[in-house]
């Protein structure tokens, strides 16, 4: 995936200082064989504040700049991440029902962006995405989205699991869309505070996080078909909430 130049930071210093300063950082990119003090604080402050670490040959740091980046390289991202439980309090304060989407594994920028422009549309307050296994939310994505992505609460943690308990603590029911379920996306109560999660495409929901949602619905279809792209079967689920909540 291209990666604007003014938004990739090289060099050991510059890395670090920019995870120390909190600027909101998608990546970092790593040497295989990168070492020393510097590259172990590099990795703690990557560990602090929830940015993955990526292990990459020299020849793919080389290929992205040709700045001298000392085996380190990370990412700006264009998104403000917020946390999960300010983001909760926030709507409590403010009187709002809960209605989240959290996405499982959705690594498609083009999807993640048509995702957030109908979540926007349809009264999501927050998305919620793990800090691995999803599609980066850089500039591309934010394009994708028409901008969608930086007017809709987008809170990444380090444990889709963990957000889930989160999300129970705090009253909020979790739906998980998986389309061998029983019960249908129609008989859902969408008026109450609640998240929906959605999977890829290729293996939809990790099997632990499905264990633990409270409902499991599936969208109906007329045809044997068996697969909806993620961002239209997103659409379809969330205007579903929208016909309940107005």
């Amino acid at each position: 995936m291209f990666q604007s130049k003014k938004n990739i930071i090289a060099g050991r210093n510059p890395v670090a200082e920019a995870l120390k300063s909190g600027q909101t950082i998608d990546k970092v990119l790593l040497f295989t064989n990168a070492s020393g003090d510097a590259v172990n604080e590099i990795r703690q402050l990557a560990a602090t504040n929830h940015v993955p670490v990526q292990y990459v040959p020299n020849e793919k740091l080389n290929s992205l700049t040709n700045v001298q980046h000392q085996g380190v390289i990370a990412f700006k991202s264009s998104i403000v991440y917020q946390d999960l439980q300010q983001v909760i309090d926030w709507l409590n304060e403010k009187g709002e029902t809960a209605l989240f989407l959290m996405l499982d594994g959705v690594t498609d920028i083009r999807n993640i962006g048509g995702i957030a422009r109908t979540a926007l549309c349809c009264g999501v307050q927050a998305i919620i995405i793990p800090d691995k296994g999803v599609g980066a939310l850089n500039e591309d994505a934010v394009k994708t989205s028409a901008g969608a992505l930086e007017q809709i609460q987008v809170c990444r943690v380090n444990s889709l699991m963990k957000a889930v308990d989160t999300l129970h603590m705090n009253g909020i029911k979790v739906f998980a869309s998986e389309m061998t379920a029983d019960k249908k996306v129609f008989d859902l109560d969408f008026k109450e505070p609640c998240c929906i999660i959605m999977g890829s495409e290729e293996r939809g929901i990790f099997a632990p996080l499905m264990k633990i949602c409270d409902e499991k619905f599936k969208i109906p279809m007329a045809g044997n078909f068996e697969s909806l792209n993620v961002s239209v079967a997103t659409g379809m689920i969330l205007y579903e909430a929208v016909k309940q909540r107005m």
